[in-house]
């Protein structure tokens, strides 16, 4: 098993920047692909980035390229989202997840790849 736990959100104007922090604990000695996803009221679920458990490969949804930065720190046992330049539409609660991946530059993107889950943080981008 392994518990998540997010941290770092909060209320920012639209050009601004949130750095947002998910610790694992527990069976943090698997290898897990680390992802972000995120959440808006009214709307389904949806992928923000993911990065390999060597940190070597990324990947980033099309609405937060080149804004949104996704990192890892294994001896921490945390993986880091840098959001900058927010926009109000990237309002929403934010998740970590961890998917056991057997090779290190593996990475998911669909929601139902991952098997731990955190209980989301609160990004809200002012206007």
């Amino acid at each position: 098993q392994v518990q998540l736990v997010e941290s770092g959100g909060g209320l920012v104007q639209a050009g601004g920047s949130l750095r947002l922090s998910c610790a694992a604990s527990g069976r943090t000695s698997r290898s897990y692909t680390m992802g972000w996803f995120r959440q808006a009221p009214g709307k389904e679920r949806e992928f923000a980035a993911a990065i390999s458990w060597s940190g070597g490969n990324t990947y980033y949804a099309d609405s937060v390229k080149g804004r949104f930065t996704i990192s890892r720190d294994n001896a921490k046992n945390t993986v880091y989202l840098q959001m900058n330049s927010l926009k109000p539409e990237d309002t929403a609660v934010y998740y970590c997840a961890a998917a056991y991946a057997y090779y290190s530059d593996t990475v998911y993107y669909t929601a139902k790849d991952y098997s731990y889950w955190g209980q989301g943080t609160q990004v809200t981008v002012s206007s």
